[in-house]
């Protein structure tokens, strides 16, 4: 099915990024016009009747499509921007408020566990008088302790005993820190599955293994990656926990414990050079022709709306 040419927005900071790159190429591949603009550098003008978005001087216009890959520290500039691009009509892969809620790591496990999905038992507390309990309530040690404003790893502790679980927790809380306390999923022996889902399917899969001495699967960390069979419902899990936080392309991360799948994270920038080398799949065309789909044939899908709650 041949499509218009649309102008395309990807919101980056780093336009060398490999991830960046591929969505320039295979855009520009289709025959789409498209800019690469450094999110911190759009500025708004927020009225009424003629919202509008400058860069580097200049306003934006005619733009069909944004692509938001907005990093973890810039979150909050980031999400106005794309709010400011929704109102003007503006297709957005992945909603202001989708992204939002899933940067919330406790919002997103609050939503998820609520719909059912299948989780780490997670305990969240605020004050240092509370933390045997928490150790216990979680199922004691060993257990994670995670940041909430965490990413690719950083910020995650895994504290094998009670003394050193309350001295990690009463440290983080010390630096007025937001953290979350969750069960370590020994069976899963230090692995993840990254599940890729694009619109309602999971596109493509992979196995994060740990290295030797990590627990932390992350290849940021050091880990590697391999190709993976999931189970259907692993499959199911995911593009469920994609719909709940309201993302139409995200990452997400699950654990293979011993009565079923649990899921650690919803990312909704997740990183395309591991997934596409060890698939071999062609992700970024994926993305982009979900885009075609839902701008030039999507009718209702072409407007923002907020498909979870919360």
């Amino acid at each position: 099915m041949k499509y218009s040419i649309m102008k395309i927005a990807i919101l980056s900071r780093n336009p060398k990024l490999y991830s960046t790159q591929r969505l320039v190429e295979s855009a520009k591949q289709r025959g789409h016009e498209v800019l690469v603009l450094d999110v911190l550098r759009c500025y708004m003008n927020i009225t009424s009747h003629h919202p509008s978005i400058h860069y580097k001087g200049s306003p934006l216009e005619g733009i069909d499509a944004v692509i938001p890959r907005i990093g973890a520290s810039v979150t909050f500039y980031g999400t106005a921007v794309l709010r400011q691009f929704e109102m003007m009509g503006v297709y957005p892969l992945n909603e202001s408020v989708a992204i939002t809620r899933g940067r919330d790591k406790l919002r997103a496990m609050q939503l998820l566990s609520r719909k059912g999905i299948g989780l780490p038992v997670t305990g969240f507390a605020h004050s240092p008088d509370d933390i045997q309990d928490l150790v216990q309530m979680v199922g004691g040690t060993p257990l994670v302790i995670k940041l909430l404003e965490g990413t690719q790893g950083i910020g995650v502790v895994l504290a094998e005993t009670s003394q050193a679980a309350s001295s990690v927790i009463e440290a983080f809380m010390g630096l007025k820190a937001n953290i979350l306390a969750q069960e370590f999923i020994k069976e899963a022996g230090g692995a993840d599955i990254r599940c890729l889902v694009v619109g309602d399917r999971v596109v493509a899969a992979m196995k994060r293994q740990a290295k030797s001495g990590e627990f932390r699967s992350n290849l940021h960390r050091g880990g590697n990656a391999t190709l993976i069979k999931i189970t259907p419902e692993e499959r199911s899990t995911a593009i469920r926990a994609a719909n709940i936080i309201g993302l139409n392309v995200a990452g997400v991360d699950i654990l293979r414990a011993n009565h079923g799948p649990v899921v650690m994270e919803v990312n909704s920038s997740p990183g395309l050079k591991g997934i596409e080398q060890v698939t071999g799949k062609d992700i970024a065309s994926m993305i982009i022709e979900l885009v075609e789909r839902n701008v030039i044939n999507g009718g209702a899908n072409s407007r923002t709306r907020t498909r979870g709650r919360g």
